[in-house]
Order: C-alpha cells, then structure tokens, then sequence
C-alpha cells in the first residue's frame, strides 16, 4: 500500500553509514515489489555510492541532522523514516520531532536512556495527535527483549495462566561483537550525565521511560546489576549468571510496555536481564568479573586519561564486521516467568546474524516494512511515542518468523 500524497514509502536515513548500508541492502534484497525507497543524508556523494554499490535506482534525499527545513522536507516526503545516524541524544531529535509533527511514522536503533525520555517529553502529544507512530529501539536494542515478553504474556493469558510476575531474560548464547555506534552512544551519555545530577536520577530510575512514574508499582531496582546462580532462575540453567550490559535500556523499554497496555503484563511484573557465562565452577568468579569490567569501562569513559587510551582501543562509528562475521553471529535470549497463578513459562527469541549488525538489519527493516504494508493490522494503539511491542506486536512477531527469526512460548 502506498500513499500518493507522498513521494516515497520509506528513506533510509544515514544510509552511507554501516549499519545504513546493510539495512539498506535487506531491504533491496527483501521489500515487496512497488516499494518505494529512498536514501537520506547529509553527503549526495556518499549517498550516491552507496546506491551504486547496491545497483539500485533509488532518489536521494540530501539533509543534515541540524537541518530543521531540509528534515521537515525529508519527514513529510515519505510515509516512514528509517535512521541509524546516533548517537541520537546529539543528532537525532530534530528528525524525529519533525517525523511527529508530519505524521510520518519513524524507526530508529536508539539505546539511549536519556534521548527516548526526551522524545517522549518532546513528541508523544504531537504524535499522538498527527497519527505518527515514533518507535524506538527497533534493534538489537530492544526488539528481542520487548517482543519476547511479549509473546510469553500472550501465551500465559491464552492459557488463563495468570499475569507475569518474576520475569528473567538469559541470554544463554551469543557471537558477536559490540558496534562503534553503541561505544559513541554510551560515551555521549556519560558526558551529558556527569554535567547534570538530574539526567543522572533519569538514567538510573528503573521506570525512566514509563509514561507516569506514579501509577508503577514499587518494585524495587529488580536486579539489574546483580549476580544470580542460574538455577534460582531456572533448573536448567547452570553456572552463575552475570548482569546483561544492555539490560539498563531494554528493561526500561519493556516495563514502558507494560504501562502502555494498561500494565497488560501485571502489576506485579518484575523484569531483570542477565547472561550466561558458562557452567564451569569457575562461573561466579567469570561472572563477577564481567559486572566489574562492565563498571570499570563505565568508568573508564569518564574520566579522560583513561578515555584517551579506551578510545584508541574500543571500535569506532561507522566500522563494522566483515560480511562472513555478521552472516555467522548469533544469539539466543531465553525468558523466564512464573506467574500469578504459580504457571511457569518460558519463551525464546533467537537469529542468526551479528546481534548489533546482521540481526539487528534485519529487526529494523523488518519494522518499517511492517508499517508500510501491515498498517491496518498493527497494535490499535494509534500515534505517539511507542514500544515495538505497542506499535508493531503481532505483525512483527511475523515478520521476523518469516525472515528465520525464532520466537517461541511454552508452558514448563
């Protein structure tokens, strides 16, 4: 389905960048015949060689992302943008104001805590109001997180097993490494954090992108620093778990969810993420030691001695992996629930790719084919700033079976 009144259906924004360039080859190799795409940028030039290198004909759309008139000209030219230009705190609010206000709808691969708070403070009502539905996270942040919730509360309402309660995500296998991107993104953040105790309380608050914080539930932080013997969360599991280093973004995203769909998952969720280090005996001692190294990387960005040197080490934006490395990336996220009714389930959502480059290509195209061509049978959640649960549910959940993406829910 296309719109007439608009010259595209979707622009790739920040196309002649990595992760730009392979979301636009799937979609090249993948968007339904009469699609409509285009590229956008800052650089005709670059963008003109990536169009090349694909062999495609499509029109460029040249603006930079301090352009507020080139990007209003760029929003109102299609029916949805796709941006992988971050980090999105510097770069990206201008684009995804100008989305809200055209009615355009938007994807982005934002795991910024304090960009997604801005982008609701700023842009929920306007979406609201013009039908826009501005979805972040629509990656490796936070797709898999969001969507296998998702399906484990739709199976355990099915089966009138009850609401969620103690929740726990494992990632139990994954290859792959992080992108420069996600490196500048949490680096940007620090910066803005350490000049504002504020901004501090916000990215710390486990309920940092509920839409009111005083209708959650007190739950306490849930655990998503903390070490836990696997077998507390599920027989199966062995070894000693470690705290997951995306866990601080997606189970932010995942509790907004739950509060979008009038707390549809329970008023007594509890969502923690964590991942596997292995089995042996020496897991607590493995485990321990990704949480202090996660806390000294953190640090380490900080303060500038040591962030001169983790500069010269740590991947840069817009590098990625070869071809061969995204194609054999994995990863496997495993959910876990016990809910009010005492049920136990469990859920999966595992692909094939590099979590942050192939797989990650694959989620965000998918959600903009998802709102060109599903549109009527999407969540009826109308406009605003949204979840890929609350916007895009079902329909995705499809979309990314059908493109080899396994998600599952099973009673225990």
């Amino acid at each position: 389905m296309t719109d007439p009144a608009r010259d595209h259906d979707i622009v790739v924004y920040g196309a002649s960048g990595f992760v730009g360039v392979v979301t636009a080859r799937y979609l090249a190799e993948h968007a339904p015949a009469g699609t409509r795409l285009a590229l956008g940028g800052r650089s005709e030039q670059r963008l003109a060689a990536v169009r090349d290198k694909l062999g495609v004909d499509w029109p460029i759309v040249v603006a930079d992302a301090d352009e507020t008139e080139a990007l209003a000209e760029l929003a109102a030219s299609t029916r949805v943008v796709v941006t992988t230009v971050g980090p999105y705190l510097k770069y990206g609010k201008a684009l995804a104001a100008a989305c809200a206000e055209a009615g355009t709808d938007y994807v982005d691969l934002t795991g910024e805590v304090l960009f997604a708070r801005h982008s609701i403070d700023a842009n929920h009502e306007t979406a609201v109001r013009t039908g826009a539905r501005i979805v972040h996270s629509c990656g490796f942040d936070s797709i898999p997180s969001d969507l296998g919730v998702h399906v484990l509360a739709q199976q355990a309402a099915a089966d009138g097993a009850g609401e969620l309660a103690d929740t726990t995500m494992v990632v139990t296998s994954m290859r792959g490494g992080i992108s420069g991107g996600t490196i500048d993104s949490m680096r940007h953040q620090l910066d803005v954090v350490k000049e504002d105790r504020g901004l501090r309380r916000v990215a710390a608050s486990p309920y940092s992108l509920s839409p009111d914080r005083t209708a959650e539930p007190e739950l306490g932080r849930q655990g998503d620093t903390a070490t836990v013997r696997g077998a507390e969360v599920h027989p199966s599991l062995r070894g000693t778990l470690a705290p997951f280093f995306m866990a601080s973004y997606n189970t932010r995203v995942v509790r907004r969810s739950n509060a979008l769909t009038d707390f549809r998952y329970g008023r007594s969720f509890r969502y923690r993420e964590l991942m596997s280090v292995g089995s042996s005996p020496l897991s607590p001692v493995v485990a321990n030691g990704v949480k202090l190294g996660f806390g000294a990387l953190m640090a380490g960005l900080m303060l500038p001695p040591t962030r001169f040197v983790l500069d010269k080490l740590l991947p840069k934006p817009g590098t990625g992996p070869s071809e061969r490395s995204q194609r054999d990336g994995y990863f496997t996220m495993d959910f876990f629930t016990t809910t009010t009714t005492g049920a136990r389930y469990k859920a999966r959502f595992r692909a094939q790719g590099d979590p942050g480059y192939g797989a990650t290509s694959v989620m965000l195209a998918e959600s903009a084919l998802a709102l060109v061509h599903d549109r009527d049978a999407l969540p009826p959640s109308g406009g605003g700033v949204l979840t890929p649960a609350t916007a895009l549910g079902d329909v995705l959940v499809e979309r990314l079976r059908v493109a080899g993406v396994e998600i599952t829910a099973q009673r225990l």
